[in-house]
């Protein structure tokens, strides 16, 4: 008997420990729109224990958007048979948050971790048609969209928050949203 009521409540523990979710729509409909649940006060979270990749490949960053949580490590690589450098000019444009990751040849990879929340515009030196973004969420709930300009962010616990879209070359928005149980926002960006 006592090993079915511990069974009842892990199961339930489990249940009510997952959270709920937002979706929605981010229009103009585009891949590639970050979507994120913006700083919770009092409320911090773990770095994310594995690092993150972005690649320099083809001549271009890939993937084009990254997004990742704060404290999130990033693993730079350069999969190209030429020279490349990573720099970014500014942190969610404060620029005393600018740095250069130098140049490296093919085959090497160097890390950064991002304890800064924001827009991290990535460029190359060696080769200025180049550019990316990194997009560090203040909290571990984010979602990309798809190329519908759908999404969903799981496991988001219970509460009022605000919730922010990002797309390259137009302005974030914001929106306040509930979550109880299931929520859903909609975005229309704008430059």
């Amino acid at each position: 008997m006592k090993r079915s009521v511990i069974c009842f409540l892990f199961a339930a523990t489990s249940i009510l420990a997952t959270g709920g979710e937002i979706t929605g729509k981010v229009n103009p409909a585009k891949a590639g729109s970050v979507v994120y649940v913006d700083a919770i006060p009092g409320k911090t979270f773990p770095a994310p224990a594995k690092p993150f990749i972005m690649d320099q490949k083809s001549l271009l960053f890939q993937p084009h958007v990254l997004a990742v949580s704060v404290g999130a490590t990033v693993q730079f690589l350069n999969s190209d048979k030429v020279q490349h450098n990573i720099f970014w000019p500014a942190i969610n444009g404060n620029k005393k948050l600018s740095h250069n990751m130098g140049t490296w040849p093919s085959g090497e990879e160097r890390p950064f971790k991002f304890d800064t929340p924001g827009v991290v515009p990535l460029l190359c030196n060696v080769h200025p048609e180049m550019s990316g973004f990194i997009i560090v969420s203040p909290t571990p709930y984010y979602a990309l969209t798809d190329a519908s300009g759908d999404f969903k962010i799981a496991d988001v616990p219970d509460g009022s928050y605000t919730v922010s879209a990002w797309h390259e070359g137009m302005k974030i928005q914001s929106k306040p949203v509930t979550v109880s149980g299931k929520a859903t926002v909609e975005f229309s960006l704008t430059k």
